[in-house]
């Protein structure tokens, strides 16, 4: 079991139901924050070239992945919307840098990963949208009333 994933089974207000996709996305967040870091750092290493979108986009997303994971983290009160938005936020972080990299992969092989990582936590961070798109949704259902009855 991971350690994020044990952390939020002793949290007294954790989200039993979504515990385990909490720990992934935070996992893809923060494994993503880091990679965009390197990125960043391999970049202003490259002789010669200039990577300027690179590391802008890089070091952009990696802040959006740190500070999405450190709110997502959080199980207390947390408004539901600042995370969706957040989510939201941190998605579009990853699709611009994924998409800055992939057109550097042929050259760089830093960016191949980075594309990837920030690929994955893209679609980790869509997943967890959606998650707590349909949780709100049954929420507003009274409890006497199917979805249908809309």
């Amino acid at each position: 079991m991971r350690f994020i994933e044990t952390m939020l089974r002793t949290h007294p207000r954790a989200d039993r139901e979504r515990m385990a996709d909490y720990a992934s996305v935070i996992d893809a967040l923060e494994q993503c924050a880091g990679i965009c870091s390197a990125c960043a750092d391999a970049c202003l290493g490259e002789a010669g070239e200039l990577l300027r979108r690179c590391i802008q986009v890089s070091l952009d997303c990696a802040d959006v992945c740190a500070a999405t994971a450190r709110l997502v983290l959080r199980q207390t009160e947390t408004p539901n919307d600042l995370v969706h938005a957040q989510l939201h936020a941190c998605a579009l972080a990853c699709r611009i840098c994924a998409e800055e990299c992939e057109a550097l992969t042929l050259r760089h092989q830093h960016c191949r990963v980075c594309a990837e990582a920030c690929r994955q936590c893209q679609e980790r961070c869509n997943f967890l949208i959606g998650e707590l798109s349909s949780s709100a949704i049954a929420e507003d259902v009274n409890p006497g009333e199917s979805p249908s009855m809309l």
